[in-house]
Order: structure tokens, then sequence, then C-alpha cells
């Protein structure tokens, strides 16, 4: 027989909360060979990452690329970790840390915030275990992709699915798919990239790098493409640049198949030769930076397109940690219900329900 998580501590006159779960794609425990397989192994293994038969993706995957990776992604991931382990760990839990401070000076105690990862660890099962701890009324998850995909919002969709499913009592639970032309979220960016520039004296080509996806997601209804578009379009308004002055990409290609594009690498490639010879780079599809930011981007891209005959390039770091970040959080959180904690008090008071539950029998 099945068994449900549930609450024998339950009381009647438990007071209304709300448990906000932010989601991020997540890190291996350690820069080395055996963690790296370890998380590659789950990354890789979901579906809506590789829409491949399952019986050949499984023989290319346990055959050639569990093999052959893990050695050189650790080699990457020794680039960029810091003091504090993964940058994108660190990142991840300062954000959850700011937007837990933010939301109960602005709604209250009863907010619980916690982070999942949707590979590696903290999980999604383990973020959502200690918000279910604190008996929430009401859930909402935030994934940390501001465009929409199957292959990243889709499969936190479906691991939390997989998490709540195993819950006896299931809260209302609200989901923020994307947030692509929020303004905060394009006021953010925008602030970021004119506070790098002012800071750095630099004016150079904006490049907007996204990550790519294959070509044939579009094809069958991902939106993802368009998002991105969209991103880039009202950033630039925000900026008042022209077309000449700022240029969309896609990066971090994986197999052989056609990916979406222009692809990054190709670009800067190109740019030198067509006159551009300094080259401001931001990823506004990231939320916190990362492998794909701080070694592909900031690290690989630069050499190319120094190499290229380039002559400047900076990489503008991912809105991260920053106030401006965090306020937009509290904001979409707000604008999705999470500003209507505590309205059941106010029809209800815990000590009258209490005493209700009681007369009608009930021990607590």
């Amino acid at each position: 027989m099945k068994r449900y998580i549930g609450h024998s501590a339950f009381r009647h006159d438990d007071a209304t909360s709300t448990g906000v779960l932010l989601v991020n794609l997540g890190t291996p425990d350690a820069p080395d060979r055996k963690s790296v397989r370890r998380y590659l192994k789950q990354f890789l293994s979901d579906p809506r990452i590789v829409e491949f038969p399952r019986w050949l993706w499984w023989m290319i995957l346990h055959i050639v690329i569990l093999n052959v990776r893990p050695a050189r992604s650790a080699k990457a991931y020794r680039q960029i970790w810091g003091e504090q382990g993964s940058p994108l760990l660190s990142i991840s839990m300062k954000q959850v840390a700011g937007l837990r401070s933010i939301l109960r000076r602005q709604l209250g105690a009863d907010i619980h915030v916690e982070l999942g990862m949707r590979y590696g660890n903290p999980s999604i099962e383990h973020g959502l275990a200690r918000l279910h701890n604190a008996v929430p009324n009401n859930l909402l998850i935030l994934p940390l992709y501001p465009q929409y995909s199957a292959s990243t919002v889709g499969s936190v969709f479906d691991a939390v699915s997989d998490s709540l499913k195993k819950w006896r009592w299931v809260p209302s639970v609200q989901f923020i798919s994307a947030y692509h032309d929020h303004p905060d979220y394009i006021s953010a960016l925008a602030q970021k990239i004119q506070n790098f520039r002012q800071e750095h004296a630099t004016h150079g080509h904006l490049m907007m790098s996204f990550h790519g996806v294959p070509k044939r997601y579009l094809l069958q209804g991902d939106p993802y493409y368009c998002q991105c578009h969209k991103s880039a379009r009202l950033l630039a308004e925000k900026l008042s640049l022209d077309e000449s002055q700022w240029s969309l990409v896609f990066q971090s290609r994986f197999g052989r198949e056609e990916w979406l594009q222009p692809y990054c690498i190709e670009e800067l490639k190109k740019l030198p030769q067509t006159g551009v010879k300094r080259v401001d780079l931001v990823c506004p599809g990231f939320s916190a930076d990362c492998l794909e930011t701080l070694e592909e981007i900031a690290i690989q891209m630069r050499e190319i397109f120094l190499s290229s005959g380039g002559e400047e390039f900076n990489y503008i770091p991912c809105l991260n940690d920053d106030s401006e970040h965090l306020e937009m959080m509290a904001t979409l959180l707000r604008e999705c219900g999470v500003a209507s904690v505590g309205q059941d008090r106010i029809k209800s008071l815990p000590e009258d329900t209490l005493s209700r539950a009681k007369s009608r029998g009930a021990p607590f």
C-alpha cells in the first residue's frame, strides 16, 4: 500500500503560511571526475533535455559521453570553483537569503523560501521537503529561467509534480513559467549593464548570449527562441541602442544537429572582420553566474574573440544577488499571489478555527 507524506502534528490553529521554492539548474558537488559524472548522468538522463529514443540515447550516454565528458568538464569546473564552492550554488543561497529577508519584511514572518536544484544538491525534493515541514497553505514555484523552454522550466514542473504527488495534503500551487518581458527584469538587466559600462569605462558592441537548444524544439512549438528575441529587443530599447550596437546569439551547442542560430562562437570570430573590435557580452537568460558564463563565455569566448582580431572583450556578470534582481523576484511573487498570505486570518482567526474544530470533536 502506498503511503503519503503527512503531518501528524497538524493543529487546527496553525497559522496560514506560504512556501516559495526558487529553482535553478544545479551543479556537481565537487569539481572532480566522479562528482561531475554523477551530475552529468542525472542531467543527461532527463528526457526533457535530450529528446532521443531512450534505448539509443542510453547507449550513447553510457558508452561514450559518461566515459569522456566528465574529466573534461571537471577541468572546466576547477577553473571557476571558489572558496565557497560552486559559484552557482553560493550565489543561489544568497538569492534565497536575500529574497526571504525582503518578503518577510514586506509581508510578515509566515513566508518560507527554500532552494531546489533540478540536478544535483540540494534537490527540488529536498527543498520541497523543507517547505512541507512548514505546513504551507500556498506554494509558489519560481524557476529562475526568464525564458520558458521545455528543457528547463518544463523539466522543473516534472520534478515538482513528482514530489508533490507524494504529499497527503497538496497546497494551492502557483508556477511561474516565464518572466522574459517583465518590466522589472528588463530594468534590472539595463541597470546592470549601465553600471558595468560606467565602472569599466567601456561601450563596446553589446552581444546578448542565450543558452542554445536544438532548432527542432522551436519547430515543435517551444516558445524559447521567441522569448529570447523579445527579451533582447526590450533590453535594447531600454538602453536606447540602435540595431548596429547590439546582437543576439546562442551558446553551449552540444552534439551534431542544428541548434538555434546565430552561434555565439561563430559571431565572435566574424565580428573583428567587420570592424567590431570591442565587445561587451551579457547573458540575460542566466539568473546566476555558472560554468556556462564564467568558463565558456568569460574565458573561452574571450580567447576566441581576441585571437580572431578583437581588441577588447568584457563579460558583464549575471544579475546574481543584486538588490534589483531580488526586488524583481519579490515583485513577481507578489503579483502571483504571495501577497494574499494572511487573508484567511481575516476571515477566521486561528483561535476561532480551533474552537470550532474542538466543538466537533477534534483533539487539537
